[in-house]
């Protein structure tokens, strides 16, 4: 019911963590989610974390480039979103108004991707699959199930991604809300960053279902994490947490999770 063989053109696939401290974060994720893990060397000393649920990939995690770290970046979360060419559209992306931060290159042969900018600010990378769609269990406990941008300017970033991606867009009733519709699925949302949430910068955030968001919470206390938001949803609690490296996500006790239909 979760499983995933392809992702269509448009569709969030894949999230994984650049660490700061890779091993610290890698033992919480591990214990927090219920997660195993399988190291995967990269050359040059750098290993790839993958994350699997009941042996399904469901996200990733390495250690950050000195470089990055050495400009004050912090840890933090990428969300890919699968296109069918990704050489393709990184003309138009900044014919759009966005910004290619990392041109196309090749990840082995796992797939193709490139980092862009989205004219309000936040980061997201497209995924162009060739051995690897990404994430191949979805929604479930334990794997992904929402992707949500939080920006300054909500419809700047609906016209930018219209016409980069093909999505649609659906208002949420009584709430400043705005669900992403892609090849007729819901697949994320949008809000507009308020004054709740201090001087965050726009991005976006991947989040996680998990079992029990009580026991979760406690954990990830015990765990030396932050809890810095709990809440409700529509769909159920959820809490927006950090790892003990900094980096932030949702993780969240879904409701009635949707099953995955290839289309």
């Amino acid at each position: 019911m979760f499983k995933v063989e392809k992702f269509p053109h448009g569709t969030f696939s894949w999230a994984d963590c650049q660490s700061t401290d890779a091993e610290k974060a890698k033992k919480f994720y591990v214990e927090l989610m219920g997660w195993s893990k399988n190291d995967q060397p990269m050359g040059e000393g750098m290993v790839y974390t993958m994350f699997e649920k009941d042996g399904e990939n469901v996200g990733a995690l390495n250690q950050m480039q000195t470089e990055m770290q050495a400009q004050g970046i912090p840890s933090f979360w990428n969300n890919y979103i699968t296109v069918d060419d990704v050489d393709a559209l990184a003309e138009k992306v900044t014919e759009l108004g966005g910004k290619v931060t990392s041109p196309p290159f090749d990840v082995f042969e796992s797939g193709r991707m490139m980092v862009i900018q989205d004219p309000t600010g936040a980061n997201v990378s497209l995924w162009q699959a060739k051995d690897s769609i990404g994430a191949s269990l979805v929604n479930t406990t334990g794997a992904m199930i929402w992707n949500e941008l939080a920006t300054r300017d909500v419809p700047k970033a609906m016209e930018f991604y219209k016409n980069l991606l093909g999505w649609e867009f659906q208002k949420a009733e009584n709430l400043d809300y705005h669900f992403i519709v892609n090849n007729g699925r819901m697949n994320g949302g949008m809000l507009t960053i308020n004054a709740n949430m201090g001087d965050i910068p726009p991005n976006w955030m991947v989040y996680y279902n998990i079992a029990d968001i009580d026991a979760a919470v406690k954990k990830v206390k015990d765990l030396g994490g932050q809890v810095h938001v709990e809440g409700q949803s529509p769909v159920g609690p959820f809490a927006v947490i950090a790892d003990p490296a900094g980096a932030v996500l949702t993780i969240m006790q879904a409701d009635q999770p949707q099953p995955w239909l290839e289309s």
